[in-house]
């Protein structure tokens, strides 16, 4: 014989298992996104901290914590920014390790060092652009009046006529704004002297102080001495006008005769994952990245940095890194750098 045990719920027994159910599908929906929803986010910034793009990595980690969940922040910087854009690479493709890649570990560093540790297409799914921050041609004021100086027109005219008396510094052989410089060089079918220097901020003393000519130069680094008058900004490099200073002009609207029309070369930095991330884990980050890019608090924060948020989709990032990388591909080549 068998006995068959029943148990009888009361209906507010019921009531309240439901109830319970109820609590704990709400806070799962609440909850981060990502599967193993008690591991944080590693989101690696392959820069010293204290930076832009160090800057804007933590204050985007806040706003998207909501969605994702604990984000932490680790700078693993080291050779230009190639071990922590590697150490990324090489992370399991779960979507809890991403880095913050720049124009230098994915569109410059595979052309200027003889070696890197991974391939900037191959080893990385692209998740979404974050910002780009304009750079700015300056000249010292003083250099720029005493040669009569007041706009690029005047600068490539001055140039073609004492070809060799310009020079510019940069932060080092490689760095953005040295690859500018020899951008402009070549379009313009100039010569200037390139003075490199041992980072951005003896570049500029040298600059102010009258060692160089000229600079092209981090917009947010130049705008306190070019609004006391010491540097004079001749235009930006973006292919568009800065929102940050749109009385600038850009390089490419200087005359077409100039042949700097295409001229177009900025700061950018976007968050990449490893290879094989999957699909659906790859929209989730975008999406909750892409909504707090567009939250006012990060617009904001951003603005200060004279940084410009450029939320994307991870297909229209994808092959804006791949022009960029195409596009530093030529410039090194022809600037002749090269970092072991």
């Amino acid at each position: 014989m068998t006995t068959t045990s029943r148990l009888t719920l009361s209906s507010k027994t019921r009531r309240m298992l439901l109830a319970g159910v109820g609590v704990s599908f709400s806070l799962l929906s609440a909850g981060p996104l990502l599967a193993q929803a008690n591991k944080p986010i590693r989101l690696i910034v392959p820069y010293a901290p204290g930076g832009p793009l160090d800057i804007v990595a933590r204050s985007l980690a806040e706003r998207a914590k909501d969605k994702l969940g604990v984000i932490v922040v680790e700078n693993k910087a080291g050779a230009g920014g190639n071990l922590g854009a590697d150490m990324a690479a090489k992370a399991a493709p779960d979507g809890h390790t991403i880095v913050m890649g720049a124009v230098a570990t994915h569109a410059i560093n595979p052309w200027l060092f003889a070696k890197i540790p991974y391939d900037p297409i191959r080893d990385f799914t692209p998740i979404t652009l974050v910002a780009r921050v304009p750079n700015v041609l300056v000249m010292n004021a003083e250099a720029a009046q005493k040669l009569g100086i007041n706009s690029v027109a005047d600068l490539v005219a001055y140039a073609k006529k004492n070809p060799g008396k310009l020079n510019y510094g940069s932060g080092g052989n490689g760095s953005a704004g040295h690859l500018a410089g020899e951008m402009f060089k070549a379009q313009a079918g100039i010569f200037m002297t390139h003075i490199p220097y041992s980072g951005g901020n003896p570049a500029q003393l040298a600059l102010v102080s009258g060692q160089v000519d000229l600079n092209f130069d981090n917009l947010a680094s130049a705008s306190a001495n070019i609004k006391s008058g010491k540097l004079k900004a001749l235009a930006v490099t973006t292919a568009k006008r800065t929102s940050a200073q749109p009385e600038l002009a850009t390089i490419a609207e200087s005359p077409a005769a100039l042949g700097l029309s295409k001229f177009d070369i900025n700061t950018w930095f976007g968050l990449f994952g490893p290879a094989k991330l999957p699909a659906d884990v790859t929209a989730k980050l975008n999406a909750a990245f892409v909504e707090a890019l567009n939250s006012p608090e990060l617009k904001s924060r951003m603005a200060t940095l004279m940084a410009e948020p450029a939320p994307s989709t991870p297909e229209q990032f994808g092959a804006f890194v791949k022009t960029e990388l195409a596009k530093y591909g030529k410039v090194v080549k022809d600037s002749g750098a090269k970092l072991d």
